[in-house]
């Protein structure tokens, strides 16, 4: 009878090893088949714009008097700005920064600033905030202090301008200290250093 149940039990032993590879397999094969999600790399694009507007030549602002400016830009995919980016030829511990929507003039993030050092940037972690694609937002800082951004004829730029994933189409200025919508355009230099970093969800 010993000699009956052996092979009996070996034929079930094998039978079970079977399975379970077989199982472990589709098991593996069902995770390798679900897609790795793609995570995009943050960008800043303020100077491929300032490379692409012509803006080569710097001048620094100190004490020139109080305005709010920035830049208009719309996203070419859907994304989310992670942080602010910023660099002032002067220390400025309270800079107020804002993100507007552009069509309806209205006030979406403030964000305070400490630019502790002059020349230096600063970059400032914020929550999340998600921009639509081709929606149109607006940058702007309040100061007395910028570097001025311009050519070396000091001829105007053309704009819209693509920088990576953002489109830049335009800068805007407006003399005060209140948080108010920029109502000037000029194209032949760029007011800062303000910036964002951006980065792709889908």
């Amino acid at each position: 009878m010993k000699n009956l149940k052996f092979p009996i039990v070996l034929k079930n032993l094998l039978l079970l090893f079977a399975l379970s590879t077989t199982v472990f397999t589709i098991s593996c094969s069902k995770d390798d088949d679900e897609p790795t999600p793609v995570v995009y790399h943050e960008e800043d694009p303020l100077n491929k714009y300032h490379e692409l507007a012509g803006f080569t030549t710097t001048s620094n602002f100190v004490n020139a008097g109080d305005y709010e400016f920035g830049l208009a830009f719309s996203p070419n995919v859907k994304g989310k700005i992670n942080s602010l980016i910023v660099k002032l030829p002067a220390s400025n511990a309270n800079l107020r920064v804002t993100i507007w929507d552009y069509d309806a003039k209205t006030v979406l993030r403030t964000e305070t600033i400490n630019v502790s050092a002059a020349d230096v940037s600063v970059v400032k972690s914020i929550s999340e905030m998600v921009l639509e694609k081709d929606k149109k937002y607006m940058i702007t800082m309040n100061s007395n202090d910028w570097y001025k951004r311009s050519k070396s004829d000091n001829s105007n730029a053309t704009y819209p301008i693509t920088a990576g994933n953002i489109k830049v189409w335009e800068y805007r200025w407006i003399g005060t200290t209140t948080q108010v919508f920029p109502t000037n355009v000029s194209q032949n230099y760029n007011g800062g250093d303000l910036s964002f970093n951006f980065q792709q969800v889908d």
